[in-house]
């Protein structure tokens, strides 16, 4: 397998080339061997954004170099995949230990008989938050690392209650028409 060897400078270059270097690195979940000195796999659309990368770091006046590589010892190599799933299983970790609040705040409501429509649209966003974290994990997971399926087992739980108190909501804000309530609101508007 080939692998990408990034070293980055930004010395010299505009503070903000720092943060972005640094954010884009991290989006692709780089591994860092020292400072400014990463691995990566190299797929094509890692090395493409990386090669973007280091272009614009040039352009603004840093140094950047981009070294494709294989590993002569299969155990390193295994060794750096470890370190790479061990990377995203901490952030799966992170979801799995923010999603119980969301599906708590749902079965809060639901036995304070606050089931309603605004809830329902608050907990659509904080799940839909959830889904673009878990993608943007799953970007960077290049090894199946072993935590991703369970983060996107609980996610799909998560929406699986989210929608049984959609349900709820509907109930409570629209009345079964044949009820005395349901006809008078029928009535009344």
């Amino acid at each position: 397998m080939e692998w990408l060897l990034v070293s980055v400078s930004t010395a010299g270059a505009a503070g903000t080339l720092r943060v972005r270097v640094w954010r884009t690195l991290r989006s692709l979940g780089a591994l860092y061997l020292q400072q400014s000195v990463c691995l990566l796999p190299a797929h094509d659309d890692v090395a493409r954004q990386v090669r973007r990368l280091a272009d614009r770091v040039r352009h603004q006046g840093g140094t950047a170099r981009v070294v494709r590589m294989r590993f002569t010892e299969p155990a390193e190599e295994q060794a750096v995949i470890a370190e790479l799933n061990a990377a995203r299983d901490a952030e799966y970790a992170e979801v799995l230990e923010r999603l119980p609040a969301l599906r708590q705040e749902l079965a809060q409501e639901r036995a304070r008989g606050r089931a309603t429509y605004a809830e329902v649209e608050e907990s659509e966003a904080d799940l839909a938050r959830f889904r673009a974290w878990l993608t943007k994990i799953a970007a960077r997971d290049y090894f199946e690392a072993p935590g991703g399926q369970a983060a996107r087992d609980a996610v799909d739980e998560a929406a699986a209650d989210l929608a049984a108190f959609e349900q709820a909501a509907l109930q409570a804000e629209a009345p079964d028409p044949g009820s005395r309530r349901g006809l008078r609101a029928v009535a009344d508007s």
